[in-house]
């Protein structure tokens, strides 16, 4: 065998984009959270016994893992010329099985066992004892890779950094780059779902159903809960990708999610969440205790959503129209505005139509791909038509709300035009009728938040209710 018929590819970060160390662990993390308590003691007798333990006790499925596939193409370009394709990995040998399996590519595979974590100089020595020095070519994509590609007759250099190709090319020759698909601030925009902020807006709604919206210190108050509450849900829909990887990678659109297109990795990801949430709370803390409860219930809120709430029929949905009314209460804890019976109502009814609209639009798409189930969820198909009569009914019956509204002695005392309030009513329902009609096409984006901001009609709709809004409290003539 000639000195470079041996091309020997790193796993993780290289051949797939991910890491696949980290995905065992978020995959405990949601199915068996109880064996975290071991790792610190599995981590005591080693990182070789550390990894076998987690590949015992997860289930990664490496057919939805990101892969490189301009390399995987190359390297079916190299086998076709007889070269001997070698996948060596610091994973687990179980991994490393499990993705020769799938892939039909490598000849063998070299990979950590319970006891020697295959990594660096421990991968280079057992490449040399297998191949010889300077038998074979190396494809990897950090510092660890260095000492392998020491060892190698040439460096395949993939998604490293200037740094890490500095170093390769001074202790071998770099043949081939696979150049880094790097993050950057539209990416980490996307991470942060800084459009889903409009959500936050409903922390000003208590103020201005008050009629308080003159208020400059509780203006003051709720600007600095919205970015506090934002923060934190930035921090809850980073942590909410990490657990939905799988699906998310089994769905048409959010496949390309930066978490589960494997854009930004997974310890970016907890790191951000981490810092997200702190400055969260700090800020929290100015506007006041009562608000930093109710943020806290809808951090606590959102993980259980997010760990295992979402995956339980029906409860996902009702879950969801709480945590936008949470944000109504939020806003009027922080500005100490009594809510009314009414907008509690009125928010639990719209909000749950909303929330089985999102549902019923995932349903929609999965029943276009020919799919009978959500990944991930415990919804069948065929369960769009009922999601449809519930989320059409509990719209309907948020207008019902709206019209019992019009006959409390609070309309009266707050509104100098009263009667104006009734043109909100066909104007709701049909815009209630309008956003299902769309759904039922398979035109809803799968957030209707997004949709209604992007959508013509909506916009137009909100146009119109916020006119009569105003002309019903002032009497202003438009």
């Amino acid at each position: 065998m000639s000195e470079t018929q041996v091309i020997a590819v790193d796993l993780d970060g290289t051949f797939t984009l991910t890491d696949t160390l980290h995905e065992s662990v978020l995959w405990l993390v949601q199915n068996k959270p109880y064996l975290l308590l071991l790792l610190p003691f599995w981590l005591f007798q080693g990182v070789a016994y550390l990894k076998q333990k987690i590949a015992e006790y997860s289930e990664l499925d490496v057919t939805t893992l990101p892969y490189n596939q301009p390399l995987i193409d190359w390297l079916r370009n190299e086998k076709l010329k007889e070269k001997r394709i070698v996948l060596s990995t610091a994973a687990n040998e179980r991994v490393a099985q499990a993705i020769v399996d799938h892939f039909d590519l490598f000849d063998e595979f070299i990979a950590s066992d319970s006891k020697i974590n295959m990594k660096s100089t421990q991968k280079r020595n057992k490449l040399q004892e297998r191949y010889g020095n300077k038998a074979y070519d190396y494809v990897g994509n950090s510092n660890d890779d260095i000492e392998v590609w020491a060892g190698a007759s040439h460096a395949i250099v993939v998604n490293a950094s200037g740094g890490v190709l500095k170093k390769a090319s001074k202790v071998a020759t770099v043949a081939r780059t696979f150049p880094s698909d790097r993050a950057g601030i539209a990416v980490w925009l996307r991470a942060l779902r800084v459009h889903q902020w409009l959500k936050n807006f409903l922390l000003f709604v208590p103020l201005l159903a008050a009629h308080q919206f003159g208020n400059i210190q509780a203006l003051s108050s709720l600007i600095i809960a919205f970015l506090s509450f934002s923060l934190c849900a930035s921090s809850v829909y980073i942590t909410n990708d990490l657990f939905d990887l799988e699906s998310d990678r089994s769905h048409p659109r959010k496949r390309f999610r930066p978490f589960a297109s494997a854009k930004l990795p997974i310890s970016y990801g907890l790191a951000a969440a981490a810092v997200l949430i702190g400055v969260s709370i700090t800020l929290s803390t100015i506007v006041g205790s009562d608000f930093l409860m109710v943020l806290l219930l809808y951090l606590v809120l959102t993980l259980a959503y997010s760990l295992f709430l979402k995956r339980l029929v029906l409860v996902d949905c009702f879950m969801l129209a709480t945590l936008y009314t949470v944000r109504i209460i939020a806003g009027a804890a922080a500005v100490s505005v009594s809510l009314s019976f009414w907008l509690l109502a009125f928010s639990i009814f719209i909000f749950l139509s909303l929330a089985l609209i999102k549902r019923y639009a995932e349903l929609i798409v999965q029943s276009q791909k020919g799919k009978t189930d959500i990944h991930g969820r415990g919804y069948l198909v065929s369960d769009a038509s009922l999601l449809q009569i519930l989320g059409v009914s509990s719209g309907y019956i948020s207008t019902l709300v709206i019209a019992l509204y019009l006959r409390s002695e609070d309309v009266v005392s707050l509104y100098s035009q009263p009667l104006a309030i009734w043109f909100l009513i066909p104007i709701l329902l049909f815009w209630i009728s309008w956003v299902w009609l769309k759904s039922s096409r398979g035109e809803m984006h799968d957030d209707p938040i997004v949709f209604a901001v992007k959508d013509k009609t909506s916009i137009l709709v909100a146009a119109i209710t916020a006119i009569v809004l105003i002309y019903a409290a002032t009497g202003m003539n438009f």
